[in-house]
């Protein structure tokens, strides 16, 4: 499906702001967690309690909190950034989410809405799914296996009220983040826009694909062209196997890859005779602004 004229009018205005002021001018900087950019989140709700990706021979699995479940779509996608932005901006593991729920949405790009089908719901469930959620991350090729395993909070305190979201509750909801996890996100970070990532924020691939691709053009020397397959392997572990699932996904990566070349122009990028060509491109975040 491609984009209609109001999305995509919407996406072009978003896109011309962004051109308009560079991201460390605009104080749009953020971060997002490598780990979780090179193998990403589930973007629907999977039936099981663990979910796994792969890029090349670095796998990455998640598994969700019985209680909880697992943290799909678009809403974990921005609270990760959230959550990185602000421990690399205050060096700080416990991190203050406020003392009201629809503050907190706002500054994540989401209005509070109650009802059946209202954004309250679903907001708090993501939260608690990534919240208590567990990441392993395995590199593994012919010579060396290695992994390392992540809590990603080491505990959290939600006193929002879903009737009343705009209500300040007596004590501020807050996080506190497992020190590896920390660590590993603080050390290791990912800028990105903030503004690209509110204009694509309806879409959990456009917002992986975004993520990678400025990930990737950060350090691109050289033309270099990655296969479908494994792309499908690191974005579209939905997607069936074999030549007509990799097709399927071939054509949901190019509606994706429609709206982020609006907010990111200068990606330069073809269709290879096999795969993706990504070609070296000035990166959406200067290098200067990096951690």
């Amino acid at each position: 499906m491609s984009l209609n004229e109001k999305n995509l009018n919407k996406l072009i205005h978003e896109a011309m702001a962004i051109e308009a002021e560079e991201a460390k001018e605009a104080d749009a900087i953020g971060f997002m967690a490598r780990m979780l950019v090179q193998a990403t989140m589930p973007h629907k709700k999977p039936e099981e309690l663990a979910f796994s990706r792969q890029n090349g021979n670095f796998h990455m699995s998640i598994v969700g909190n019985p209680v909880y479940g697992l943290p799909y779509g678009p809403t974990p996608r921005l609270l990760l950034a959230w959550l990185t932005t602000e421990a690399v901006r205050t060096k700080e593991r416990e991190l203050i989410l406020g003392d009201s729920l629809s503050s907190f949405m706002r500054q994540l790009g989401i209005n509070a809405t109650g009802g059946k089908m209202g954004t309250i719901g679903r907001f708090k469930s993501q939260t608690s799914r990534l919240f208590g959620a567990s990441v392993s991350c395995t590199y593994n090729d012919e010579e060396q296996t290695a992994t390392k395993n992540y809590n990603v909070a080491k505990e959290f305190h939600l006193w929002w009220q879903a009737k009343n979201p705009e209500q300040p509750s007596l004590w501020q909801s807050t996080v506190k983040l497992d020190q590896d996890f920390f660590e590993e996100i603080i050390e290791r970070p990912v800028p990105v826009d903030m503004r690209a990532l509110q204009a694509l924020k309806g879409s959990p691939m456009a917002l992986d694909i975004y993520s990678w691709l400025t990930y990737r053009m950060s350090y691109l020397k050289r033309s270099t062209e990655i296969p479908w397959q494994v792309l499908q392997g690191q974005f579209g572990a939905s997607y069936a196997e074999g030549p007509q699932g990799t097709r399927n996904f071939k054509r949901a990566f190019f509606r994706q890859l429609n709206k982020i070349n609006v907010v990111y122009p200068e990606a330069n990028i073809d269709e290879g005779s096999y795969g993706l060509q990504l070609k070296p491109s000035k990166p959406h975040i200067a290098k200067a602004a990096k951690k």
